[in-house]
């Protein structure tokens, strides 16, 4: 599965439609609209934790009528210059599925992967 990465509100109308993106800036309410525009198939925006609380409340709940989860952390270790996008690995999503088969709850996985990975709780709670 593949994040995009969208730098700065200058590259938002140039990206193709995205299901997941990670906004490495402080994004705007008009700059979350533009996204929704730009993507119609998104299905969740990741934003880093200093910037999370900077969201309106009206901007939350247009996601939340769009279906659109907003999603807190970061995107440890990537480098836009290389690639736009940040990959999460096919093992991760393996060792989901591995630890469902054990029977275990969305908490439990979670709390988990959140040990063995460096992702965010709220993005491997959107992975579940």
């Amino acid at each position: 599965m593949k994040i995009r990465v969208v730098s700065s509100k200058e590259e938002i109308p140039t990206i193709g439609n995205e299901e997941i993106v990670h906004m490495a800036f402080r994004p705007s309410n008009k700059d979350i609209f533009t996204l929704v525009k730009t993507c119609p198939d998104l299905k969740g925006i990741h934003i880093p934790t200093s910037y999370i609380s900077t969201i309106s409340k009206s901007t939350l709940m247009f996601l939340e009528m769009q279906n659109i989860t907003l999603m807190e952390g970061d995107v440890w270790g990537h480098r836009k210059d290389i690639n736009e996008y940040y990959e999460i690995k096919p093992q991760i999503i393996d060792r989901i599925e591995e630890l469902k088969k054990e029977g275990k709850s969305k908490e439990e996985i979670i709390s988990e992967l959140g040990k063995e990975t460096r992702l965010g709780k709220d993005l491997i709670g959107f992975l579940v």
